[in-house]
């Protein structure tokens, strides 16, 4: 099998680095050789922050090169945008369609663009999501990057039941049981 690369991109706070551990879980149970390497942004205040997960019979390094990400999971749109051009041409967006306004927005320095997941779509796959609506419909909002992860579950080659012991595993005791709804509506949608 081809070396796969997976990138995860976010803001800080958002759970990139916990959805790293939980893909490096499920391709280390698959018993692939597996890379993960996180790149912290200004994580504390907002800023930018990235993943890279990448697995196959022999991994020689961690990090993703531009244009040959096979799925780009990103937790919010502008960071989709920010990152696409480490696609591959038929790779995919897997996009969270929340707007967080980084600091340059915020301060008047910079507009947010417009349209943002269209314009991705002209040019990729991109699966779009409002995982922060699912998460609230379940009552907890931190769990939407695990509704996310069930959506990326359902277009990988790993089974269900191995997804859910590696959940089960990664996050924190008290927190398996929200996780592993949020993973199932993910899978669902």
């Amino acid at each position: 099998m081809a070396v796969k690369n997976i990138m995860i991109v976010g803001v800080g706070g958002q759970g990139t680095l916990l959805t790293s551990r939980i893909l490096g879980g499920i391709t280390t149970a698959a018993g692939y050789d597996v890379k993960l390497s996180e790149v912290h942004g200004m994580s504390q205040r907002g800023g930018s922050v990235v993943t890279y997960v990448r697995y196959g019979e022999k991994v020689a390094e961690p990090i993703v090169e531009e244009g040959h990400a096979d799925v780009l999971i990103a937790f919010e749109k502008l960071e989709a945008m920010r990152y696409a051009h480490f696609l591959k041409k038929d790779g995919v967006i897997i996009a969270n369609d929340q707007r967080i306004d980084p600091i340059t927005v915020v301060t008047g320095q910079a507009e947010y663009p417009e349209h943002i997941l269209e314009t991705l779509s002209e040019k990729h796959k991109v699966i779009s999501i409002d995982a922060m609506a699912e998460a609230k419909k379940l009552g907890n909002p931190k769990v939407f990057n695990t509704i996310i992860i069930g959506v990326a579950a359902k277009h990988m080659d790993f089974d269900h039941d191995k997804w859910v012991e590696v959940i089960k595993a990664t996050v924190p005791p008290k927190t398996v049981e929200m996780n592993l709804k949020a993973f199932e509506v993910g899978y669902a949608l």
